[in-house]
């Protein structure tokens, strides 16, 4: 299909040689130096895979989630491998960065990584400069969504959301709020219901100032830790105030057996140890919405099997991050090849078909 995924195969040595964090800003460098594929090439597929949600067409539903490109400074990379579509961020009002180092560790036999970040990155102004000077390049180059949080010393971090929505929306084929990282002290508890109503109406105020014609959608992302009084709260809230999709899952907290020795870090757990329970979500939330509002499925999928197991269960469209340390950036469009013979052979004629089918 392409040498891409072969130069990967062949860096990959070097890149886990190397300490986690210092691995990932080399992979960051090596994307940065391909030439760049149209979003729209052969890769991306469309037809069978493509599928309508919150009025973006996107041509398949595999994307890549947010944490892998926090400066926007790949995207069109990553659009050029096959994805359907990515997520930049989490971007903050402010630079920040982040909590002390080793704070990223890869648990190898466990196919699993252990972050704790906590939102690094360079800000607002550098990330809007990047996705302005892409869409001045060429305006349709996919669907590029763009995750935003809160600076850790805030004094008020609502302030914060709605200012990031105002900056943001303009570039955004999306805006994600993310509510659910484990590694910014306090900031799970915005989506208790008080704190999230306050938080989504003052998002949806923003985004109206910001753009009175065609504003983008707003997604919500989840923790995959909560109650099931948690998660009706949430899902009622998401309904009543309109919101256009719910990703499911952020990080775990909790911690399964595992086998490596960083097993006990701190942190946000993905990878193949949050598939059960990210899978568990998607099925609760599928449940506590009664499939009236998109779900992303995030957590643990590392192939077509899985991907198409978080279809079925009621998510319209998948993300990964995890697995792409383990398998490349190439892994997307596998998995989306891997969709389309699944659909085939279950007797599906669309994605859309399929969600929620289980």
């Amino acid at each position: 299909m392409t040498l891409r995924p072969k130069l990967f195969d062949l860096i990959r040595p070097a890149i886990f040689a190397l300490d986690p964090e210092t691995g990932h800003r080399m992979a960051l460098a090596a994307l940065k130096r391909l030439p760049i594929r149209g979003a729209q090439s052969s890769l991306a597929h469309h037809g069978k895979l493509s599928i309508n949600v919150a009025g973006l067409n996107f041509p398949n539903p595999v994307g890549v989630a947010a944490g892998f490109d926090k400066d926007a400074e790949v995207a069109d990379a990553l659009l050029g491998f096959g994805f359907g579509f990515t997520e930049v961020g989490s971007i903050t009002p402010r630079p920040q960065a982040g909590n002390p180092k080793p704070r990223l560790f890869r648990l190898v036999e466990d196919k699993a990584v252990i972050n704790r970040m906590g939102f690094n990155n360079a800000g607002a102004e550098v990330a809007l400069s990047r996705l302005n000077a892409r869409l001045n390049k060429q305006p349709h180059r996919g669907i590029v969504g763009i995750n935003i949080g809160a600076n850790k010393d805030s004094e008020d971090r609502i302030a914060d959301y709605a200012e990031m929505t105002r900056l943001m929306a303009p570039p955004a084929s999306y805006l994600a709020i993310n509510i659910s990282s484990p590694n910014t002290p306090g900031l799970r508890a915005l989506q208790d219901e008080s704190a999230l109503t306050t938080l989504i109406e003052a998002v949806i105020e923003a985004r109206g100032s910001a753009m009175s014609n065609n504003p983008p959608p707003i997604f919500l992302k989840v923790a995959p830790d909560l109650e099931p009084a948690d998660i009706d709260a949430i899902a009622r809230i998401a309904l009543d105030r309109g919101l256009d999709a719910l990703i499911v899952s952020n990080t775990t907290i909790s911690r399964p057996e595992l086998k490596s020795r960083h097993a006990g870090e701190a942190g946000g757990l993905s990878g193949a140890p949050l598939r059960a329970l990210a899978l568990e979500r998607v099925r609760d939330f599928r449940k506590a919405t009664g499939g009236a509002i998109p779900l992303i499925g995030v957590g643990g999928i590392a192939n077509a099997d899985h991907a198409w197991e978080r279809i079925r269960a009621g998510a319209s469209l998948v993300q990964l991050y995890s697995a792409m340390v383990y398998h490349g950036p190439g892994l997307g469009a596998r998995i989306a090849d891997g969709l389309e013979r699944l659909m085939k052979r279950d007797g599906f004629a669309s994605i859309a078909e399929a969600v929620g089918s289980e």
